[in-house]
């Protein structure tokens, strides 16, 4: 068996030692107590699931490379509530997509030029401030992104790489993620941006192989024949995300949902869309390295692994399944 060669941040090292990466827990109190109801995490338990995850990374006889500090690790602990089995899996899955669709999921680099105006557009952009709950808000408006300028990959790959800049955050792994999706200004060139195909493979990446706590989904003012593409993309989510998905009639209906002060100013709060995409901005190209430096990452794919993709797409009903009708509307 060959020795896994573990990479510690962007340093590599042949020594899978649970007490070189010494954690310290910077969470506050209130997010402390949520880790422990909801994730049975403490001291003792996260010690535990740290030098039981390194183990068996450094046992896989396919995982070549992988970063093995605290806080990467727990990026996939906090998101299965400490089953060791559970993120192990995960973690397997993640390593395996990145090798299987390095389109979507590599080389995700600020710099690259369709990437940064896609950005600068803003099509997707985390808000700087959380909601009550303490969870991160990722905010998107499908009128500024151009299907007849850029394709699903550089789609796949904005969200990518806004993703992966923000997997690291503690307070993000405990709280979770909240999507708000502003769909006014999406045109007829959204209808054919994603083949069947591709849209339940990244969906099932999303869903299988991410790191994230999905809390909840939010759309707004979705066009009529942008009805058809969403609610095929919802059928293939699982119920327990379908659940989580609210749809909306109007900016005012959000609102009773999602705390005002903090979305852009064009939507009732206080700070423009352009600031928060230059705030953000400077976080991209803070974290540009080490972003890269996931590439450095390497799993030996199997055909097993390629199996757990599946491109069959037989029990989509391609007439599109109605469970988007059923969804809360507000």
């Amino acid at each position: 068996m060959l020795e896994t060669e573990v990479i510690h941040s962007t340093n590599l090292s042949n020594a899978p030692d649970d007490d070189y990466d010494p954690y310290v827990c910077k969470l506050n109190p209130e997010l402390r107590a949520v880790a422990k109801e909801e994730l049975h995490e403490d001291d003792n338990i996260r010690k535990q699931a740290l030098a039981q995850f390194r183990e068996w990374i450094s046992k896989h006889p396919n995982i070549k490379k992988c970063r093995t500090d605290s806080i990467f690790l727990l990026r996939f602990l906090r998101t299965k509530k400490f089953s060791v089995p559970a993120a192990c899996e995960m973690l397997e899955r993640y390593l395996t997509i990145r090798q299987l669709f390095p389109q979507w999921f590599t080389k995700l680099d600020i710099e690259d030029p369709a990437l940064n105006e896609i950005f600068e557009n803003g099509y997707l952009v985390p808000l700087p401030e959380r909601d009550e709950f303490g969870r991160q808000v990722i905010f998107s408006v499908g009128g500024k992104f151009d299907p007849y300028k850029y394709t699903s990959v550089q789609m796949a790959r904005i969200h990518s790489l806004i993703c992966e800049a923000l997997l690291d955050d503690e307070e993000s792994q405990v709280a979770g993620y909240v999507y708000v999706n502003d769909e006014s200004g999406m045109n007829m060139g959204f209808v054919s941006l994603w083949s069947l195909t591709d849209l339940r493979s990244i969906l099932k990446c999303i869903q299988n192989s991410t790191p994230m706590r999905h809390k909840e989904t939010h759309f707004i003012n979705i066009p009529h024949y942008a009805n058809r593409i969403i609610e095929l993309a919802v059928s293939m989510l699982s119920d327990k995300l379908k659940k989580r998905i609210m749809v909306h009639k109007s900016v005012d209906a959000l609102k009773t949902k999602i705390n005002p002060s903090i979305l852009p100013q064009e939507y009732g709060g206080t700070v423009p869309l352009a600031e928060m995409i230059k705030q953000f901005k400077e976080k991209l190209i803070q974290k540009r390295a080490a972003i890269l430096a996931l590439d450095d990452m390497y799993i030996k794919v199997t055909k097993d692994a390629v199996n757990f993709a599946g491109n069959d797409i037989g029990d989509i009903d391609s007439g599109v399944v109605g469970s988007f009708r059923k969804l809360e509307v507000d």
